[in-house]
C-alpha cells in the first residue's frame, strides 16, 4: 500500500466515525483524497470570506484575488495559525518534515469537529512521518548493500533510523526470468509482511533483495530452509520458477556488504554450475568457486589439454546423459543401468568409445574427475561475460 492509498483509508475511516467530510491536498492545488465531489477545491464560502479579507486595507500582503487558491494558501501562511475556520469548514496545515506541505480541509460542522480534525491531523501527520522513515531506511539500505559508507558515517545513520547495529542478519538475493516482476515482489512482501525488522528492496530491475534479521538460534540450515520455502511459495504463489542465493551470515550491520556480495556470486555461479538447483548458498560452491576463480585463458589451456582441441558440445545428448547419471551413482556401472533401463555392455560400449576419442576412461576415478571438471570449465566458458561479476 503507497501512502496515497494510506492516507485515503485514514480519512475514510474519518468520515465514517464523524459524519464530516475530508479533502486533502498539496499547495500546488492537487487534491490527494476527498469525499465529497466539488468542481473546485474551494466552496463559496471561502471565496466570499476571502473577499471580504481582501477589502481589509490593514494587510497590504495579502494578494488581492477573491476567491483564488493561492489568495486563500497566502493568507493561510502569513496568519501563522494551524487551522482557520470559516462558517461551514475548517482548514488544517500539515506539517511534513517541520514544513507546511499539505492543507486537509473538514467540510461540516458538529459540536466535535475541532477535536476530530487535531486528531485527523495528528494521524495524517503520523503517516507521513512513517513513511518517509520507511524509504529513508530503504535509501539507507540500499547504499549500505552497496557499500557506499565509511564506518562513522555508517553508525551514525542507523543510530538515527533506530536500525540495531549488532543483530545478525542475513541477505537473501531472489531472481525470476521475468524482469521488475511485481507479482514476485508482491509474493514476497507478503511472506514477510509480519516481519517489521526485515527490509525488502532492489537494487535494479533483475533481482529482489531480502535482509532477515536472525534469531540467536538461527544457522544456516534455517537460511537454507528459509529459501527453500521462498522458492516454493513463488512457485506457487506467483507462479514464477525462481534461484535464490545468500552469503554468509552477517554479525553486525557493517558486514552486509560483504554478505550482499557474496550472494550475487553465489548465484552467478550455481546459475553456471548448478542449474539443476534453485537454492545457492554461497557456503556451498563447492568446485565450482574455485573454477569461477580461474582466468579464462587459463581454462581454454585446461580445455585444449582434454579434448585436444575438440568440442565437448559435439558429445550427442544421449552419451551426456548416460555420464551425468554415471556421475551419479558414484561411477556404479550397475546402478547407472538400472536407472537407465539400459544393458550394462551397451553402457561399457559407449564409455569405450568415448575413451577412444578422448583418451580419457570414466571408469577411473582420475579419468572420471578430470572430465567432470572438463564439463564444468566448458559451462563456464560458455557463459556470456557481460553476466561475470
Amino acid at each position: 500500500m503507497n501512502i496515497t492509498q494510506a492516507l485515503g483509508e485514514c480519512l475514510a475511516k474519518w468520515k465514517q466515525i464523524s459524519n464530516l467530510d475530508f479533502r486533502l491536498l498539496n499547495l500546488e492545488h492537487h487534491v490527494f483524497f476527498s469525499t465529497y465531489d466539488y468542481e473546485d477545491t474551494l466552496p463559496e464560502s471561502i471565496s466570499s470570506a476571502a473577499v471580504e479579507t481582501s477589502e481589509s486595507p490593514e494587510d497590504p500582503a495579502v494578494p488581492e484575488v477573491p476567491g483564488s487558491f493561492q489568495y486563500l494558501l497566502s493568507d493561510f501562511q502569513i496568519r501563522n495559525e494551524s487551522v482557520v475556520h470559516f462558517p461551514d469548514l475548517s482548514l488544517y496545515k500539515i506539517m511534513e518534515n517541520e514544513l507546511f506541505s499539505y492543507i486537509l480541509i473538514i467540510r461540516g460542522l458538529t459540536p466535535d469537529t475541532a477535536s476530530v480534525g487535531e486528531l485527523a491531523v495528528c494521524q495524517v501527520e503520523s503517516l507521513l512521518t512513517a513513511y518517509a522513515q520507511k524509504n529513508d531506511k530503504n535509501f539507507f539500505m540500499q547504499k549500505l548493500l552497496l557499500g557506499g559508507y565509511v564506518p562513522v558515517e555508517l553508525y551514525n545513520r542507523a543510530r538515527a533510523l533506530h536500525i540495531s547495529v549488532s543483530t545478525r542478519r542475513a541477505v537473501f538475493l531472489v531472481e525470476t526470468k521475468q524482469k521488475k516482476d511485481e507479482t514476485a515482489l508482491a509474493t514476497v512482501r507478503s511472506i514477510f509482511s509480519s516481519r517489521t525488522r526485515d527490509f525488502i528492496t532492489s537494487i535494479n530491475d533483475t533481482g529482489i533483495i531480502i535482509v532477515r534479521e536472525l534469531s540467536a538460534g538461527d544457522d544456516y540450515d534455517i537460511i537454507y530452509e528459509t529459501a527453500q520455502m521462498l522458492v516454493d511459495m513463488l512457485n506457487m504463489e506467483a507462479m514464477t520458477p525462481a534461484w535464490i542465493s545468500y552469503g554468509n551470515i552477517a554479525a553486525e550491520l557493517g558486514q552486509l556488504s560483504n554478505a550482499f556480495q557474496e550472494a550475487r556470486t553465489a548465484l552467478e555461479i550455481g546459475k553456471i554450475f548448478y542449474s539443476d538447483s534453485n537454492v545457492f548458498p554461497y557456503n556451498r560452491l563447492g568446485i565450482g568457486r574455485l573454477i569461477y576463480q580461474l582466468p579464462i585463458p587459463v581454462c581454454e589451456m585446461f580445455m585444449q589439454e582434454v579434448f585436444h582441441g575438440d568440442s565437448p558440445d559435439s558429445i550427442d545428448e544421449e552419451t551426456l546423459n548416460i555420464i551425468r547419471t554415471f556421475f551419479e551413482n558414484n561411477l556404479n556401472l550397475s546402478e547407472t543401468s538400472r536407472h537407465l533401463y539400459v544393458h550394462r555392455n551397451t553402457l561399457v560400449y559407449r564409455m569405450e568409445k568415448l575413451q577412444k576419442r578422448y583418451g580419457l576412461d570414466i571408469r577411473t576415478f582420475e579419468d572420471a574427475l578430470t572430465f567432470k571438471l572438463a564439463m564444468m570449465v566448458s559451462d563456464y566458458i560458455k557463459h556470456p561475460r557481460e553476466h561475470l561479476l
